[in-house]
């Protein structure tokens, strides 16, 4: 098994919002996902404004709330907010317009957007959305640790018992149609905390640390780290005094990604086309 640790770096987006971010546009090294954001702060100087009315092509992107909530409208007509607890899915397929206001105005804001790319086939799809509510999204109990999977599913491996067999619990989530049969969950370590992860060679798997600090089959990772796994069979994830993690699972497409803002395809003329249909009104046609 082989880990890179990738650094998050300070940034802002929208109308000011200050922001985590982790991105592998370049030799597009996370594939099948593109970028992850993470806002937190209690300063609503740092995300008051939100994300103004602006256009995606090309990409699904995941929403999780964990304090705090948004606003969300688009092109279509829909309307819909989340709020702490909460996740929101957006197909952007061959275009939406939609903005992100927060539902407030002082307090603890934290939350996550994950971008996954679309395969090829399907980047000019009809847009499409939807909310996932708190009751969609429960936390299960383990021993010292607490699991919520909002996408795919996850395989829990347990120690072998006197018999020298293993035994292993499975837990979805209520997104079952991201591409790349992506998987996604919030994964909280009490002190001591300790779990093991069954995965697949064939996977990226990334895990981002945004509380405390852990252990990846001994490695360590800290706060807004992310690490990428390749060639586990299985992931021990360890913690002495708590963390809080987002696991990230995903089919690589393999495809070739062509990025500029908002816009992911696979060529540099379908990046010009998306440009030139947003300057002409025609990207949600």
């Amino acid at each position: 098994m082989t880990i890179q640790i990738i650094p998050s770096h300070p940034t802002s987006d929208g109308a000011g919002v200050k922001i985590q971010r982790i991105h592998g546009f370049q030799q597009n090294q996370l594939d099948p996902f593109l970028m992850l954001d993470e806002i937190r702060s209690n300063n609503p100087d740092d995300y008051g404004s939100g994300f103004p009315a602006h256009p995606h092509r090309g990409i699904e992107t995941l929403t999780y709330m964990r304090h705090g909530g948004f606003v969300h409208e688009d092109h279509l007509g829909n309307k819909g907010t989340i709020q702490s607890g909460e996740a929101q899915w957006m197909s952007a397929g061959r275009g939406i317009i939609h903005s992100e206001i927060p539902l407030q105005q002082d307090g603890l804001m934290h939350g996550f957007q994950l971008w996954i790319n679309l395969p090829a086939k399907h980047k000019m799809k009809p847009a499409d959305w939807q909310d996932i509510s708190c009751e969609q999204l429960p936390w299960q109990p383990l021993t010292k640790a607490e699991l919520k999977v909002i996408a795919g599913q996850y395989v829990i491996v347990d120690a072998p018992g006197s018999d020298k067999t293993t035994s292993s619990q499975t837990f979805s989530g209520p997104l079952q149609q991201l591409p790349s049969a992506a998987a996604v969950a919030d994964l909280c370590l009490k002190p001591d905390g300790e779990i093991c992860l069954e995965t697949s060679i064939k996977r990226t798997l990334l895990v981002y640390v945004y509380e405390g600090e852990l252990s990846l089959n001994g490695q360590p990772l800290t706060s807004q780290q992310m690490a990428k796994l390749q060639s586990a069979d299985t992931l021990q994830i360890r913690s002495a005094k708590g963390a809080g993690a987002l696991l990230l699972s995903g089919q690589p497409l393999n495809e070739p990604v062509a990025h500029y803002g908002p816009f992911v395809m696979n060529t540099q003329a379908e990046i010009d086309q998306a440009i030139r249909a947003y300057q002409q009104g025609t990207l949600t046609d």
